[in-house]
């Protein structure tokens, strides 16, 4: 028994060397959140990440599945066994790290307010209160930083902000914005889009492609972005797949496939096609 155990270990090993799958691999998404991941008006997934995913799916010769997952719950679901690797637009932050591994970062976007154009904050753009810093960069913050930020709670001071909850998002307004905003929190990022839209909430914050996804359509065309651009700290090292500790085989897999889509342009050229810029890594 213990020789067949050992056998079955080194043909696992071969296959993983080889880029061969031993298994399926089940991989959870929102497909909520475009341009990174969405459920189309005929159910089915697109998006960037989707197109990268499959990509990289190709690339290991693994058959891959995609299960759809509440964001709320996406990584107890990933420690519960219900797939194999997250891939949904997740930063990689040390809080996450507690709980998961994750892979080689794909995509970076930062983060951005939105108001409506009717809103006396849509005029400032990204000068606030004279203010001219354009990024925001929160891994190391000096004091134009710091002051930027005393400069965006004194605009929103008393307002409501949006965000969905359990992001990134979430933990910038509680750790920068507390006492001076009221928060609300949105399962998804498509109620949040259109209670901004239909001037429920004086404000949201989210990444900035998922804000330019809503400004394309008939319900964002009045939405406009304010203030800098937000990267960095809680804001995390971009994007990528989350696994379970022990499954070592998959983030290597993973990460095989990362650095040689990275190297011939191929994320590039995805992260093109759905956000209209460069934002692979």
């Amino acid at each position: 028994m213990k020789k067949i155990l050992i056998s079955t270990l080194a043909l696992f090993a071969l296959l993983i060397a080889s880029g061969v799958s031993a298994k399926t691999i089940r991989i959870g998404t929102e497909g909520a959140y475009p341009p990174w991941n969405n459920l189309n008006a005929a159910g089915d997934l697109e998006g960037a990440e989707i197109d990268f995913a499959n990509e990289a799916c190709k690339r290991m010769n693994a058959e891959c599945e995609w299960v759809t997952q509440d964001w709320d719950g996406i990584i107890p679901a990933l420690l519960n066994g219900k797939y194999d690797i997250i891939i949904a637009g997740m930063s990689i932050t040390e809080e996450r790290k507690q709980k998961v591994n994750f892979t080689d970062g794909y995509m970076t976007d930062p983060a951005n307010f939105a108001v409506l154009k009717s809103s006396n904050l849509g005029s400032m753009g990204t000068n606030w209160s004279g203010s001219q810093v354009k990024k925001v960069d929160l891994a190391n913050p000096s004091g134009k930083e710091l002051t930027a930020i005393a400069q965006i709670n004194t605009a929103l001071d008393g307002m409501v902000v949006g965000v969905q909850s359990s992001t990134i998002h979430q933990n910038y307004v509680e750790q920068y914005m507390q006492g001076a905003v009221e928060m609300r929190l949105y399962q998804t990022q498509d109620d949040l889009n259109l209670d901004l839209a239909a001037g429920r909430i004086d404000a949201l914050l989210a990444d900035q492609g998922a804000i330019m996804d809503f400004m394309a359509t008939e319900e964002g065309k009045d939405v406009v972005f304010t203030g800098p651009n937000f990267s960095g700290g809680v804001f995390g090292e971009g994007v990528g797949g989350a696994v379970r500790k022990e499954d070592n085989d998959i983030l290597e897999m993973f990460n095989k496939a990362i650095a040689e889509m990275s190297a011939d342009g191929t994320t590039a050229k995805i992260t093109k096609k759905w956000f209209g810029r460069d934002i692979s890594l």
